[in-house]
């Protein structure tokens, strides 16, 4: 039997991915499609939900897809731009208006609907992001919701199962919108099954068990959560079958590498360390440039990787950590996203070493990742682990890599992530670490000047690292670190806080 989905049509909203996290939150998978796919009903599924996007649907050249096939067989919800759409697509009319809304509105319910069943009239408070406007309706269409500046903010056809929504449900300032998308699929689209890290873990294991066979497979891992929640998924698929490469490329956290090579073999998997971080160094030396030392520890892992695989027999199957919010970003509307960084994620093996691939996890965004590590029981200390870049410290030490720097940059990232843990503030922020600046600055200590390195905190929360802000650390938590760093690490002797959000900033500095 195949898996009950609703299918989210993306016509290039930033925030596409938002939907299928909040849809899935419920207990109902959701697959993302551009509105380029082919599309085509099938009997698993439930439900369409029409994305929002930046384009006009009065400009020629504006996203559309057919609806003629889809129309009064399946429950539809159109959100913003999807909204806009089904309007104009039926008869309806959209202009452009000079009352704009972005940002925070406050919505009237003027018409009975199931789509706002429970919904609390004193938390009315909704997501604007649009220009356009409808102005009239398409017939046997009734308005639901308004707000003080457009008379329709959500209308629907309920003979022919069409929802539409002017905001943006899916986005957290939308007090009440998870209770409205939890309406469309469970009561309108009456999606039955839930969908959880045991179930998926369960089908996962049968599916990998017949794809894999008796083969092979070799899996990079990095200590982080996607590759050991994959290593673990695969060993109870096909146990021994599974190899894995752990390569210390000299840029981990200090005393990262033997730490998780014991936990891995604590768990039975069959791992093999590779200390390769003179190579690192040597490859990095005299490069300043972010991308560059990028590109350099990709093509330098890529090496490596593939040596020791040429040590293995009988590989078949190349193992990726790959999850959800990858794929999608491959698959975009508008193409992979402008260049701000290379992924942190090392590519290129799958061309080099000519093996299948498998992506045990490439179904899950990645708190779904750390529910089904959970599920296998990973060690805490990797499954709470913050997210960490492949790179490493490299894109935390702005200017040229040296032993010298990695080290001084590993004990105060030690000392500050410990202090993190001892201060029971670790589990409660997104991603925190050290970063080592390309500057010196004047101190005095004891009776000498000191002219030594700076180095910064970052501490940031996060949804999915799409967007972030800053976490208000306590003064004295900031006071005890900064003293730590500066008095147990010699060459450095200033500590700053980075109090930026992204946008703009980004969470790496590099």
């Amino acid at each position: 039997m195949q898996q009950e989905k609703i299918v989210i049509i993306d016509f290039g909203s930033q925030v596409t991915q938002l939907i299928a996290r909040r849809v899935r939150e419920c207990g109902v998978y959701a697959e993302i499609m551009p509105y380029t796919t082919n599309f085509r009903l099938s009997e698993n599924i439930k439900g369409i939900i029409l994305s929002g996007g930046p384009s006009s649907v009065n400009e020629q050249e504006s996203p559309k897809i057919g609806l003629e096939e889809i129309i009064g067989e399946i429950p539809i919800l159109g959100i913003c731009y999807g909204a806009q759409f089904l309007s104009k697509s039926l008869g309806g009319t959209v202009v452009s208006s000079n009352k704009r809304e972005y940002g925070r509105a406050t919505i009237h319910l003027s018409n009975k609907s199931q789509l706002f069943e429970g919904f609390d009239i004193n938390s009315p408070e909704v997501w604007m992001s649009h220009s356009d406007t409808i102005s009239k309706l398409p017939e046997n269409f009734i308005a639901t919701a308004y707000t003080d500046q457009i008379p329709v903010a959500a209308f629907e056809n309920p003979q022919d199962s069409i929802f539409a929504l002017q905001f943006h449900p899916e986005v957290v300032h939308s007090q009440q919108g998870k209770l409205l998308l939890e309406n469309f699929v469970r009561r309108i689209c009456k999606y039955q099954s839930n969908w959880t890290p045991a179930n998926f873990v369960s089908e996962k294991v049968s599916v990998l068990q017949q794809q894999l066979g008796k083969d092979k497979v070799l899996l990079g891992l990095s200590g982080g959560v996607d590759s050991s929640v994959a290593a673990l998924l695969l060993h109870k698929a096909i146990g021994k079958q599974l190899i894995g490469i752990f390569i210390d490329n000299g840029l981990l956290r200090k005393g990262e590498f033997e730490e998780v090579l014991e936990s891995y073999h604590e768990t039975g998997l069959q791992v093999v360390g590779v200390d390769a971080r003179k190579e690192f160094y040597e490859a990095l030396a005299g490069i300043s440039d972010p991308e560059q030392k990028r590109k350099t520890i990709g093509r330098v892992f890529v090496e490596i990787f593939d040596r020791e695989a040429q040590k293995l027999k009988n590989i078949k199957w190349l193992a990726q950590g790959t999850i959800y919010p990858d794929v999608i970003e491959s698959i975009s509307v508008n193409g992979p996203s402008a260049t701000i960084k290379s992924h942190h994620n090392v590519g290129g093996l799958p061309e080099k070493m000519k093996l299948k691939i498998v992506e045990p996890l490439r179904l899950l965004f990645k708190d779904e990742v750390r529910k089904v590590g959970a599920q296998l029981n990973l060690n805490p200390n990797i499954l709470n682990r913050h997210p960490f870049p492949g790179p490493g410290l490299a894109i935390r030490i702005l200017g040229d890599i040296t032993k010298h720097k990695v080290e001084l940059l590993q004990q105060a990232d030690k000392i500050f992530i410990d202090a993190l843990k001892k201060y029971n503030l670790y589990n409660n922020i997104w991603q925190a670490g050290v970063v080592l600046l390309p500057v010196k600055s004047v101190g005095v200590m004891g009776d000498e000047r000191s002219y030594e390195e700076v180095v910064a905190l970052r501490a940031v929360h996060s949804l999915d690292g799409m967007t972030a802000d800053w976490v208000h650390l306590p003064y004295d938590f900031l006071a005890d670190v900064s003293n730590q760093i500066i008095n147990q690490v010699k060459g450095i002797n200033r500590v700053v806080y980075d109090i930026s959000s992204k946008p703009p900033a980004t969470i790496e500095w590099e």
